[in-house]
This record gives C-alpha cells, sequence and structure tokens, in this order.
C-alpha cells in the first residue's frame, strides 16, 4: 500500500468515485464519508457514497446523507456505479469482510482502492494507496487530514465542518477519551471558524432517541449488569429481548459502566441477535 500522499497531486483531475464504509455505519463512518463526498465534489469530481446496509435514522440530518445508496436496496445500481468508478475509497473500516454482503463486489473491484481508517490490522495488500493510523480520534480526524494535507483546507465548508465534527465527537466520546488529542481540538477551533454549529451536532446525535433506546437501556441496567468491585469488573449480558420493538438493536450501555467508581474492566456478552455498533446507536 502506497503513501496516500502521492494521490494529492492526481485530485484535480476529475473522475469517478465511490465512497464505502462499514455495514451499519456510525457517526464516524458516515460522517467521514459525506465530509469526503463534499470534498471531492467541491474539485469536480463524479462522487457516489454507497453504504453496504441500511442505517440510523438519526444520522439522516448530515447534509446530503439521503444521496447515500444503500447496497441492499440497490444492489444493480451499485454494481454499475462501481463498475464505472476509477477510485474507491474504503473508510472506517479496514478489511472487506466489515462490508457485509458488499466485500464480494468490493474484492472483485478492479479500480484504484484507498483506504483511510484508524482500526487495527488492516488488510494492505488490498489497497492502492491508503493510510492507517490508530493513534488517530477517529476517521472524520483522518479525512480533516487529508484535506489540509493536500493544501486544501479552504475548501472545508460549514457542511463539511458538521460531518467531520459528528463522527469526532462520537468516536472520543464528547472529547473525554484519551484520543482526543491536541490536535482534534485544533481541528475543532479550525471548524468553528468554518461556520460549526456544534450545539447543533451535539443535538442531532444525542438528543433525537426514540423512547424505546432508553427504556432498553434502563431494562439492561437494572437487570443485566453485574459489578464484581472485587476484581475492579463490570459486566452486562444482553440476551435476545423481545418488547422494545427495537430495529437498530443498541448496545451502548457498556459506555454507561465507566462511570462506576473503581471500575477499570468492562466486558459486554451480546446475543448475535442483536447488532452492535462498539460506539454510537
Amino acid at each position: 500500500m502506497k503513501p496516500i500522499r502521492e494521490i494529492y497531486p492526481l485530485l484535480n483531475e476529475p473522475r469517478k468515485i465511490v465512497i464505502t464504509m462499514h455495514q451499519k455505519p456510525d457517526a464516524d463512518a458516515m460522517g467521514s464519508a459525506l465530509g469526503l463526498y463534499h470534498f471531492l465534489v467541491s474539485l469536480g469530481h463524479q462522487v457516489t457514497v454507497i453504504s453496504p446496509t441500511n442505517w440510523a435514522k438519526w444520522l439522516n440530518w448530515m447534509p446530503d446523507s439521503s444521496k447515500v445508496v444503500d447496497f441492499e436496496l440497490n444492489k444493480e445500481k451499485s454494481e454499475q456505479i462501481l463498475t464505472e468508478a476509477e477510485w474507491l475509497f474504503c473508510l472506517d473500516f479496514n478489511t472487506l469482510s466489515r462490508t457485509k454482503n458488499l466485500a464480494p463486489k468490493l474484492d472483485k473491484y478492479t479500480g484504484t482502492r484507498i483506504l483511510i481508517d484508524h482500526h487495527q490490522q488492516p488488510e494492505v495488500d488490498k489497497f492502492v494507496f491508503g493510510v492507517s493510523n490508530t493513534a488517530k480520534s477517529s476517521t472524520c480526524e483522518m479525512i480533516y487530514d487529508f484535506i489540509v494535507e493536500s493544501g486544501n483546507v479552504q475548501r472545508v465548508t460549514k457542511d463539511i465542518a458538521e460531518c467531520l465534527y459528528a463522527g469526532v465527537m462520537a468516536d472520543t466520546g464528547s472529547f473525554r477519551f484519551p484520543a482526543a488529542s491536541a490536535s482534534v481540538h485544533r481541528m475543532v477551533a479550525d471548524l468553528k471558524d468554518k461556520g460549526l454549529e456544534h450545539t447543533k451536532v451535539h443535538e442531532n446525535i444525542y438528543d433525537s432517541y426514540h423512547e424505546n433506546r432508553l427504556r432498553f437501556i434502563g431494562h439492561v441496567l437494572l437487570h443485566r449488569m453485574d459489578v464484581y468491585y472485587e476484581y475492579n469488573t463490570a459486566v452486562i449480558s444482553i440476551p435476545k429481548i423481545k418488547g422494545f420493538n427495537l430495529k437498530h438493536n443498541i448496545c451502548r450501555c457498556i459506555c454507561s459502566l465507566t462511570q462506576i467508581f473503581g471500575i477499570d474492566s468492562m466486558h459486554l456478552n451480546i446475543s448475535r441477535t442483536f447488532i452492535c455498533s462498539p460506539i454510537l446507536f
């Protein structure tokens, strides 16, 4: 995998580009994809974002989220777009298996695959260009770096700022995790200068849940949480539960365990009936 900086000189030549992310995209996946989408469109590229699966409705506030193609609902259209694309950006995942039924199509893709991701153990042989950095807070932070390092910081608009801020905020636990480095805060300051309304983004993500989500979390914390103070450990176990009418299943209860004094180790046991996004729901 060649360094991603080698594509910077090629950005000014318009081409057909596809951006994709992992299945059941969260705020970082969708935010990075749409942030990059707006940037590439501003350079004159023809860009399509394809999600391997559907996504939570609370992500639909992001600018141009309505243009994202759901592969599971539009397989023929997605395959045609992929066939015509010269570049394929893969964001917030580093193994093709993370894209569910889209994976075989990505594996057969004959154009240029480009990786931007912050997770461990990337399949580097699958990508022509890329950057993989586990020290980064989020893929959204890496998209910001990509824009800045390519010499296009002036192209960061309010729409891009909102998309990127959403992912960084989510993946840093609202900036309380160690990954919220000084560079993250400098990035946010620049996004504010570009018109970011951070309270609006926070409300769109954290104040738009369904009643059933809170009832589910309450049920789990009351009936499914075990605390072992002698081991500084807390465990949540979630079997198949009926009665909450949850389309996008919720596993974020584990984050509540960080609020218990003296707990250093947290574990989540979950039925495979549920689909867990590790950061946000």
